[in-house]
């Protein structure tokens, strides 16, 4: 009998390694899923600001947004911005302890696309970073713009009223661009903390005033987050 019951243990052990091995690699697809949308979202950001492409900027960053969220929602939920994962942490969607793993390799993506940006375009970065004209203003641009995209976020990938909906990346990537067209000469645009630290490593913000993303972007998220319980509150 004991000898019976020790093979049994040793049996639910083994089960039990594997179940937790299946685990460990589905969170680790997560954050390579979150590290390579938010690094090519940098990435594109970078390209066609430092590159020129003035006014069709926005498009590309709204459609790379966009295809990347459909590319990688199915795995990691595609939020590539710390500000959005606040959001879906506030909301009840992902652990405190997941969102925090998914807020370092979205900050270690941007880090890694500036680098790729600067490698591809030596010497175009600018030598001196422009500075907001109104820091009040940029707040409240950021603010503004975050709490549009957390709120679209929220609504339109995790609502159970639009649950398996195919239009998700399409309407996330819109609101992207709608911003930044919006808000973007106030503020740079950013709606993103990541994004922020991307710009400020290529110059294109001043590290004296990344509070103001900081501020913006996660106040932003967090109101949207509250108007979305209020207006669901059925919607656990």
């Amino acid at each position: 009998m004991p000898e019976c019951l020790t093979v049994k243990q040793l049996w639910f052990v083994f089960l039990k390694s594997i179940v937790s091995m299946n685990q460990n690699c589905f969170v680790m697809r997560k954050l390579i899923t979150e590290f390579i949308g938010t690094f090519f979202l940098v990435v594109v950001i970078g390209m066609v600001v430092i590159g020129g492409k003035g006014d069709f900027a926005p498009l590309a960053i709204g459609s790379v947004l966009m295809c990347m969220i459909f590319a990688g929602a199915h795995v990691s939920g595609a939020h590539y911005n710390p500000a959005v994962t606040l959001a879906v942490l506030l909301r009840g969607r992902i652990s405190l302890k997941e969102a925090g793993a998914y807020m370092i390799v979205q900050i270690i993506g941007a880090i890694a696309s500036a680098s790729v940006v600067n490698f591809l375009m030596p010497g175009k970065m600018p030598d001196v970073a422009s500075a907001m004209v109104s820091t009040s203003s940029s707040v409240v641009a950021e603010i503004l713009g975050t709490f549009a995209l957390a709120y679209v976020v929220l609504n339109v990938a995790t609502a159970k009223g639009t649950t398996g909906n195919m239009f998700y990346g399409l309407s996330i990537g819109f609101t992207v661009l709608s911003m930044a067209y919006a808000f973007g000469s106030i503020s740079g645009g950013a709606f993103n903390p990541a994004v922020a630290v991307g710009i400020s490593i290529m110059r294109l913000a001043e590290w004296s005033q990344f509070w103001v993303y900081l501020v913006g972007c996660f106040g932003g998220a967090a109101l949207a987050a509250l108007v979305f319980r209020i207006n669901n509150p059925e919607d656990k």
